[in-house]
């Protein structure tokens, strides 16, 4: 009998399969979004919406995806979809960095030493185009392939011409401006690519180098040390940990309110910080020292700014005098301070020689070799030159200590060889003469919004505190310093005039043209030389620096592209956080010196992916994750979901075990959505739905009320970009409210009522809701998914003319739009607010009912007649409801209220039988047809047989 009576429930029926199957159903899914056009649809549909422009920022196409890739773009496609779901018009062009060194790199490994010797510029030009094509495909296709939408077929892409006329356009304002000239200052410089770098080039690791402290004998014994009594020769006792640097040492600089005395040391008078001398001392081994002192006892002391202007013998070069000067630069955390000072070879020195008219030697050359400037060291490499000279100065008896230390050390971000500081001739980027520092930095602090908030902070410092921005390099695969120099003097020939000649020929045929095209030929005629009057004219060979070709995106694709709908500046950059340092950093320089606004209206950053421990993932750790390993075994919502779920302001884990607990939460969403699809079977919104918000039962009104509140915190979740926020507070919702609470309690009405049933109707309706609601808000993340679902609706809806064939075309849930409306904001909030309590009391006696069925008090739940007592101020609540309400919520045979001081729950087997249609405990026969089942299974039943069914 059971199984007949089984045949007459309304069990839930749906094609959408419990099983995702996503490695295999999302390459379908993709070719059936470019069958439809779907990325140019949304557009089509938001086309008088407001604006919201995310500007990519470029890849390197020099390999295939990465997890960091992954993590990044998929975010971008978070901001862009959730923003198209509410109506905005977003278009979004995705770009690569093509040019620079890491590609030409891969080129010359490619080609090897031999064959690269040989290649004409040209060639070389032209297999780096061919490289970067070919990356440029194996990328974009891995970036569909995680459901990310976007003009695929048109990105931008640095070695355009469009592109690198932009280029030209930017330098040419700042150029005309003041804001770029040639120096020769101190810059980063990589040996081993042959090449300048820029501070956003470089990165920092632990290098084991020789810390030495040397004595720099003094032309003259200091006044009041000689009136103290000291005799002999005076030294300067310098600390450095670059020996190499010594051979261009032409200063020692003091921190200038510092206190300086003298040492006496193994025969030696030194002067150094008297803060120092402890910790020297140790270092060195000095058994027995003193300090000079007056012939009272008091120790003599003069201050840094005091010894300025003494001169002394340079320690290699010494047919040249050095001279003390002092520096704000000068720190007593460690060393003697003095500060052995070469100009030629650091940033900090070549700032306090200008001030000082120190001059500056550089006798070192492109490939760190040390030069005939460098006197008995010259053809040794700046590594092979440390242990010589550290023997040199101790053969000669001025190597007063000598020990190694670990500190942390520039590298060159593609070689990952330490670097050098080496002043060469380059071009820079002036931060202060047109008060671009300045300007950034207001730019910084109050028109652009940092998310989060915190990272103002981040990228205020690094623009406080850098340099003139050094932007040429010294390679071949880019676009050229677009300035020409006479063939007679040398000097520099750029005006309005070759400028408009070059973006001219740059939109024609590309930069390309400047490395085979004489300047003749497309320069117009009368250009000449302002100093010496000569008309032959030479093309710069340096190239720009990657980092300013991506940064000028603001005007090769925000401006230049604006008939597709981009603008300037862009509504978002979204990058890693490592680009404070670079893209968003050049992007703003670029930007404020060309026009003097920002590029970009916000900026958002994420961190970096680690392992499951924390730990930087690296080829030799063996702990990196393959999207396309991933996608291929759990498909990419998986890793979607993943992305959402992680707070990605800061670095965010992933493994293998958190896919797989990402997969399991996937599998909860999933089956969700398979039981609101199952349960909707037999339902048609315009026939069935209850209009009547009392209509709906008091349980139904608050599930009703929930959903609402679950739509307000995803609105204001995605309004803050907290994507972690939207996909807690919906699987919370799933997991707490709806899977638990309303859809466990609604079975028997679902099941066990006619399928007409108004009560039955009335939990349709809720769950009607509920599916319109989770599969827009998830749909910017569950792409694949919802759409899946969104082709599994019921019948009457998905086959209604109109309707649109993809969630991504369906907009965005409003309040507005619940069947039926929710009442006014008071009375959905005192719903809210009463329920509370109900599920309060429903959480003790669930406590209640596991303990009886642990004791055999009761198997099942609807065996059990439930007591509470609770005090009054529950009892106010729990009595504006029917006790059926309870019996339906706490899924029990009857529901008893008492009151008493506090709450309890008392449970004893309930009377009655076990209905063998509904499995409910209630009096059977109600019905005399079906004397078998409760009265209202008699009642269905009957209803069905009058239906035939």
């Amino acid at each position: 009998m059971a199984n007949s009576y089984k045949e007459t429930m309304n069990l839930p029926k749906t094609d959408f399969a419990m099983r995702a199957n996503l490695p295999e159903s999302e390459p379908k899914r993709l070719a059936k979004w470019e069958e439809e056009r779907i990325y140019e649809r949304v557009l089509e549909k938001n086309k008088d919406g407001k604006p919201f422009i995310l500007h990519d920022g470029p890849p390197y196409a020099n390999g295939p995806i990465h997890i960091g890739h992954a993590f990044n773009k998929i975010l971008k496609d978070f901001v862009n979809k959730s923003h198209a779901q509410r109506g905005f018009f977003t278009p979004y062009v995705p770009g690569w960095d093509c040019h620079g060194q890491p590609i030409e790199h891969m080129v010359e490994k490619t080609l090897g030493p031999e064959k690269m010797a040989k290649i004409d510029q040209p060639t070389l030009r032209r297999l780096c185009r061919e490289w970067a094509e070919k990356y440029v495909d194996v990328q974009r296709e891995g970036f569909k392939r995680l459901g990310v939408n976007g003009d695929w077929e048109h990105p931008y892409l640095t070695f355009l011409p469009n592109y690198e006329a932009g280029n030209v356009e930017v330098f040419k304002k700042m150029y005309l401006d003041g804001s770029v000239y040639r120096g020769r200052k101190p810059i980063h410089w990589c040996s081993r690519c042959h090449t300048a770098l820029a501070e956003a080039e470089i990165e920092y690791g632990d290098e084991t180098s020789p810390s030495i402290f040397v004595k720099f004998k003094l032309d003259v014994m200091p006044g009041m040390f000689e009136t103290a009594g000291a005799t002999g020769d005076a030294y300067v006792l310098i600390w450095t940990t670059t020996p190499w640097t010594l051979p261009a040492n032409t200063a020692v600089s003091l921190a200038p309110d510092a206190d300086y005395v003298m040492v006496v040391a193994d025969g030696s008078n030194m002067i150094m910080a008297r803060e120092l001398v402890e910790q020297v001392a140790e270092t060195a081994g000095w058994q027995d020292w003193h300090l000079v002192e007056e012939s009272t006892g008091t120790l003599v002391s003069l201050k840094g700014r005091e010894l300025t202007g003494l001169t002394y013998t340079c320690p290699i070069r010494q047919d040249l005098k050095g001279t003390i000067i002092y520096g704000d630069h000068v720190t007593l955390d460690t060393g003697t301070g003095c500060v052995h000072t070469a100009p030629g070879h650091g940033q900090d020195d070549y700032l306090v020689a200008l001030e000082f008219d120190v001059p500056l030697l550089m006798p070192v050359d492109d490939n760190g070799v040390l030069t005939d400037e460098a006197g008995p060291f010259a053809g040794l490499s700046v590594d092979d030159a440390n242990p010589v000279i550290i023997d040199w100065l101790r053969e000669r008896g001025t190597l007063v200590a000598e020990k190694k230390i670990t500190h942390s050390y520039p590298h060159c971000w593609r070689c990952h060889e330490p670097v050098i500081f080496r002043a060469t001739d380059q071009w820079f980027v002036s931060m202060d003469k047109n008060s671009l520092r300045e300007d950034a930095l207001h730019a910084i602090d109050n028109t652009v919004e940092w998310i989060p908030a915190w990272a103002k902070n981040r990228i205020g410092s690094m623009v406080a505190d850098r340099p003139d921005w050094c932007i040429s390099r010294q390679r071949s695969w880019g676009v050229p310093i677009p300035v020409f120099k006479c063939a007679k003097c040398g000097n520099t020939v750029a005006n309005e005039a070759t400028f408009d000649a070059v973006i001219d020929l740059f939109y024609r045929e590309g930069a390309d043209a400047w490395f085979t095209r004489k300047p003749s030929e497309y320069l117009p005629r009368g250009i000449k030389c302002e100093t010496c009057g000569c008309t032959e004219l030479v093309p710069e060979k340096d190239i720009l620096d990657v980092w300013w070709e991506s940064g000028v995106s603001h005007t090769s694709v925000l401006k230049h592209r604006a008939n597709e709908g981009l603008r300037f500046p862009a509504d978002m950059y979204l990058e890693g956080s490592d680009q404070h340092r670079g893209w968003f950093q050049s992007s703003l320089l670029t930007s404020m010196g060309a026009y003097g606004v920002p590029p970009y209206k916000s900026v958002m950053h994420c961190g970096f992916t680690v392992d499951g421990e924390g730990r930087k993932m690296s080829k030799s750790l063996g702990n990196g994750v393959d999207p396309a390993e991933v996608m291929a075994k759990s498909g990419a919502d998986v890793l979607r979901l993943w992305v959402a779920s992680v707070d990605y302001s800061q670095d965010v884990s992933i493994s293998d075990e958190i896919l797989q607990r990402t997969s399991e939460a996937y599998r909860r969403i999933r089956n969700t959505f398979r039981f609101l699809l199952g349960s909707l079977d037999d339902f048609n919104d315009e026939r069935n739905v209850v209009t009547e918000w009392d209509v709906l039962e008091p349980m139904d009104q608050w599930m009703m009320v929930r959903t609402q509140h679950l739509l307000a915190d995803v609105e204001a979740a995605y309004d803050d970009y907290k994507f972690h926020l939207v996909y807690r507070a919906v699987y919370d919702y799933i997991v707490n409210d709806l899977s638990s609470v309303y859809m466990d309690a609604t079975k028997d009405r679902m099941y066990s009522e006619a399928p007409d049933s108004p009560r039955r109707r009335a939990v349709q309706t809720v769950l009607m809701n509920i599916l319109e609601v989770l599969v827009r808000v998830l749909s910017p993340i569950l792409s694949f998914t919802t759409d899946e679902v969104w082709e599994h609706y019921p019948v009457a809806l998905r086959e209604r003319e109109g309707r649109p064939t993809n969630v991504q075309l369906a907009g965005w849930p409003e309040r507005r739009d619940f069947m039926p409306a929710l009442p006014e904001h008071a009375a959905a909030e005192k719903i809210a607010e009463n329920f509370g309590v109900v599920l309060g009391v429903r959480e003790v006696v669930t406590k209640a009912l596991e303990d009886a069925r642990a004791e055999k008090v009761v198997n099942k739940s609807q065996e059990a007649a439930v007591v509470v007592r609770a005090p009054r101020s529950v009892l106010d609540v729990t009595e504006q409801f029917d006790r059926e309400v309870f019996e339906e919520l706490f899924i029990v045979a009857s529901v008893a209220f008492e009151e008493a001081d506090e709450l309890a729950v008392t449970i004893t087997p309930a009377t009655g039988e076990k209905c063998p249609r509904c499995w409910n405990y209630r009096e059977l026969g109600g019905n005399a047809n079906h004397p078998d089942v409760c009265e209202r299974c008699g009642d269905v039943l009957d209803i069905l047989a009058a239906k035939g069914e």
